[in-house]
């Protein structure tokens, strides 16, 4: 039995899936400065598929703009494209654009429970001025379509109900008690539409799509579809078994809907929906493998909420740990246990298997993200007229669901930064540099396997280094009397505070609110760094990792204290004498790894443990690199390579942030105790105070 909030979940969530489409459709298409045939079916589906949900939702504002949108494509799908003049096509692709915003932010708001807005007017207006122009009308000819009740006001009603064009037809009954009966009936009609064309069906009751009170119908005499002919009646029994809260349904061949099936000639017996499984199975007959061929792809595929997956993920890393406990157990140490050690190799593997599976689960690609990007660069184009595209590289690169939620806000940050401030202001001065009029932007994401490399470049101004330092000497972050390095000087950018309180346009402009940047990404356990050439560009690299839930870890051990430092990080590892290591006055200890110097961080020393080595060469060097970082940390000795569960630090604990002294997080290690995990870009920053 479905609960309201399931629905409205699937609303919500449907209604987002639509809008991406939508826009990336709109963005496409103004490229082109037209929409194709295609283009204009697709979007005339997907205002009618709003329409319809919002309308059942009782989203009256939201299914009366969609209803309006839909009227204009009817328009526009009737007549082509040549019925919109090429100086109203800018207006077009603006009212799409404004119409998804539209649905956005009052999903939004639906998704918090706040009041939606009711003042549409102004909008609604705009869309019927288009839509007057478009039918070559100097003003519009219809008051606002109302939100509920009747066809879309252009579209023909459909054929009687009952004629005998539509002879071959289904009766499907909802399971008992499952609730909005009527939105469930036309979510089946656009499921069926997938596999059926529009012109070749029709159902009973016809307008379930904006009556909710049609679903008492519904319950009484079932929902009814009648097809042109028994090849999509077949087709659409295919969709039905798939369909969820689905109880039976039955076919029969008769021109009178409303007939009861007892009265019908049944051309197969009533199926149960909780039989159909079984029976898909048994059926080998020519017209059930096509049935099979012409399934639509998605039915493939199913949601999940997030939670459930988080869950999953919880109980995988505790299987970890119990699996590594048992296997470890000092009560096994000294016996010859040859099945049992068999035993624990074969669920080593199983586990294994079982975390790459729950990780997989969790993998989503990066397209969504980075397409949203396309409507930034579309948006202040127009906005500051400074011509500009944006590249995308790796789109389908994978990372956890949570990671991509969350490098969102990042990633559009930088672009907003390079279209501001990074590409020049006019055309001419870009090709007096000797560069293409249109300036770009390229985004790309690689995998390297345990961490996923993002980079924001520009071709515009680059960084002003004497500018920058100027600015940071004046806020009280860069001392006067200290020569900086070019590296130094564009991580002033990522400081918190830099350049909040003056004109964003004294310099090229970067650096306001980067420390946001900066700080989001350090929350996912990534790591953000800078490169410029002045007068060639900008490019910003964020490195997060994969998943923030299971990762490949070193344990080290400090005296009795035991850390773990991803593997990722670690460049490799050393023992080395007391003469190699040099002494600067400013900086240290330094040691020289393949040609270049490197500073040593003791981990005793940062963390102030009363045990562990002093001399050098008693106890081992890893060479670590983290972003811009890269340094060497001293320990007493390796204990060995582990794939560790992370676990988020109590927030009382981290209210001491104690994640800027280089603590990530926490592991349980296989006897019980509790590792550190070590973030290394915080550590050095710590060790050296920067």
């Amino acid at each position: 039995m479905g609960s309201g909030n399931e629905i409205l979940d699937m609303y919500i969530y449907e209604t987002g899936t639509l809008l991406e489409q939508l826009e990336t459709i709109v963005l496409e298409a103004e490229k082109a400065d037209t929409f194709s045939q295609e283009n204009v079916n697709e979007i005339f589906r997907i205002m009618h598929t709003i329409k319809g949900s919002s309308a059942m939702m009782e989203f009256d504002t939201l299914a009366t703009v969609a209803h309006r949108i839909e009227d204009m494509f009817f328009i526009i799908r009737e007549g082509t494209m040549s019925v919109v003049h090429e100086e109203d096509r800018p207006a077009l692709f603006d009212v799409v654009f404004q119409s998804i915003d539209f649905f956005r932010n009052e999903v939004d708001k639906v998704e918090t429970g706040e009041p939606l807005d009711k003042d549409i007017d102004n909008f609604l207006s705009n869309i019927n001025t288009l839509i007057a122009k478009i039918k070559g009308e100097t003003v519009p000819d219809a008051p606002p379509a109302p939100a509920a009740g009747g066809a879309p006001v252009l579209q023909a009603p459909p054929p009687v109900a009952g004629s005998a064009s539509f002879p071959h037809a289904l009766r499907v009954n909802f399971e008992e008690g499952c609730g909005m009966e009527s939105l469930r009936a036309f979510m089946l009609v656009t499921a069926v539409r997938d596999v059926c064309s529009e012109a070749d069906f029709i159902f009973e009751p016809a307008n379930v799509e904006n009556d909710p009170s049609t679903s008492e119908t519904v319950v009484e005499q079932g929902f009814h579809m009648m097809f042109r002919n028994v090849q999509d009646r077949d087709n659409a029994i295919t969709v039905i078994k798939a369909a969820g809260s689905v109880q039976d349904y039955q076919p029969y061949d008769c021109p009178e809907p409303e007939a009861k099936p007892a009265q019908a000639v049944p051309e197969s017996p009533v199926v149960d929906h909780a039989d159909a499984a079984p029976m898909m199975r048994a059926v080998a007959a020519p017209a059930a493998a096509q049935q099979q061929q012409q399934q639509h792809p998605k039915e493939t595929l199913i949601s999940v909420n997030l939670s459930k997956l988080d869950l999953l993920s919880a109980v995988v890393g505790e299987i970890v740990i119990t699996e590594s406990m048992v296997t470890s157990s000092p009560d096994l140490k000294g016996l010859n246990l040859d099945a049992f050690s068999k035993s624990a190799r074969q669920l080593r593997k199983l586990t294994d298997e079982l975390q790459d599976v729950s990780m997989s689960l969790r993998m989503v690609p990066v397209s969504g993200t980075f397409q949203k990007m396309n409507r930034i660069v579309r948006d202040m184009t127009k906005k500051l007229n400074r011509p500009a595209k944006l590249t995308l590289i790796g789109e389908n690169t994978e990372v956890d669901k949570t990671i991509v939620d969350s490098i969102g806000d990042p990633i559009m940050h930088m672009i907003r930064n390079s279209m501001d401030h990074g590409i020049e202001e006019t055309q001419e001065e870009r090709v007096a540099a000797g560069k293409d009029p249109v300036g770009e932007i390229i985004l790309s994401a690689r995998d390297t396997g345990s961490e996923v490399i993002i980079e924001i470049i520009d071709d515009g101004r680059g960084v002003n280094d004497e500018a920058v330092l100027a600015k940071a000497i004046r806020q009280g972050i860069a001392n006067p009397d200290v020569e900086y390095s070019h590296r130094e000087i564009l991580n002033f950018l990522l400081a918190p505070g830099f350049s909040t309180n003056v004109e964003v346009t004294e310099f090229s402009g970067r650096g306001v609110g980067m420390d946001v940047v900066k700080r989001g990404v350090e929350e996912l356990g990534g790591t953000v760094s800078i490169s410029s050439e002045l007068g060639r560009g900008m490019t910003t690299t964020i490195r997060i990792p994969l998943t923030m839930a299971i990762m490949d870890g070193m344990e080290v051990a400090v005296g009795d204290s035991i850390f773990t430092i991803p593997i990722n990080n670690i460049l490799s590892t050393m023992k080395v004498a007391a003469k190699d290591v040099i002494h600067d006055s400013s900086s240290g200890e330094i040691i020289k790894c393949q040609g270049n110097f490197y500073p040593i961080v003791r981990a005793k020393d940062l963390y102030q443990l009363q045990d562990g080595f002093t001399a050098i060469e008693d106890g081992v060097l890893l060479w670590l690199e983290a972003g811009d970082y890269s340094y060497c940390l001293f320990v007493d000795e390796l204990l060995g390579q582990q794939q560790v569960v992370v676990k988020q630090l109590p927030a009382y604990v981290n209210s001491y942030n104690i994640k800027s002294y280089g603590i990530n997080g926490c592991t349980l290690r296989s006897d019980g105790s509790i590792s550190l995990i070590l973030d290394v870009a915080s550590l050095y920053s710590a060790a050296r105070g920067v």
